[in-house]
């Protein structure tokens, strides 16, 4: 049975409608000089959001409590994971661990879907 939009009895984490096809990398637009991040669902499970880095942008060292999991849409980046350097391309995807210390370097305007789990 479809469910009625305003029915809020079992609300959705999504923040996007569902039943349709969208370009990931179009859910976040480049803009000079900054970091432009948009959440497409949050839940008690965790988030899913899609950053857009500007050349020259970046996310110094710093740790999380969940698990996250870096999907490149655009461009490459240099990820920095406890003591491990990885470079990631458009296509591929990273684990970094919960409570290690990372950092984001893109090489250039950069774009990803990064997911927390909150386990």
């Amino acid at each position: 049975m479809p469910q009625n939009a305003n029915d809020s009895s079992s609300p959705s984490p999504s923040k996007l409608p569902g039943g349709q096809a969208f370009d990931l990398a179009g859910l976040a637009s480049y803009a000079e000089g900054s970091i432009v991040s948009r959440t497409l669902a949050d839940s008690k499970a965790g988030t899913v959001t899609v950053f857009a880095f500007d050349a020259g942008q970046a996310l110094s060292e710093h740790s999380a409590p969940f698990d996250a999991i870096v999907q490149v849409l655009e461009g490459a980046v240099d990820l920095s994971i406890g003591d491990k350097n990885v470079r990631a391309k458009a296509g591929q995807l990273v684990v970094m661990p919960a409570n290690v210390p990372h950092a984001v370097r893109p090489g250039g305007r950069f774009k990803m879907l990064l997911t927390m789990l909150r386990a």
